[in-house]
């Protein structure tokens, strides 16, 4: 999944670098309940809440590797269902914009063994808002500079 953001890369990490936006453009995560202060250090980790109330699950993510302005990957959990790798890479394009590459991939879980096109669409559509939303808090950002 790609999208260009009117935005530079250091704008768009400063949005993943604060884990308390999470909640504002991942789809599906509803609540930060807490954000290690180290984050996004290798190790660090969010707590957060996915799923519509009452089901909603507490579960964490954990930073695996960070390059500051280029790259985010993180460990994505949603027990009972699974966890995910999703990493998040940044490029810069011609004009201050960036390209953002997201890649997810169940790593676990039933989420990992149940592999269907409807899955892959659901997931597909997932990440088309979460790259929009992203690119929203970024540019609003930008503007606000």
């Amino acid at each position: 999944m790609k999208r260009i953001v009117p935005a530079p890369p250091d704008r768009v990490f400063a949005v993943l670098a604060d884990g308390w936006t999470y909640s504002d453009w991942v789809v599906g995560t509803v609540h930060i309940r807490d954000v290690d202060p180290e984050w996004p250090q290798p190790g660090a980790k969010l707590h957060h809440k996915a799923g519509p109330w009452p089901l909603s699950l507490k579960e964490s993510s954990t930073v695996v590797s960070c390059v500051p302005d280029r790259e985010l990957t993180i460990i994505a959990g949603l027990w009972p269902l699974g966890e995910a790798t999703v990493k998040i890479e940044l490029e810069p394009v011609d004009g201050g914009r960036t390209r953002v590459s997201m890649f997810e991939t169940f790593r676990a879980g039933p989420l990992q063994w149940i592999h269907t096109k409807l899955n892959d669409i659901v997931l597909h559509r997932r990440n088309i808002e979460s790259l929009r939303r992203l690119s929203d808090i970024a540019t609003r950002e930008k503007s606000r500079s």
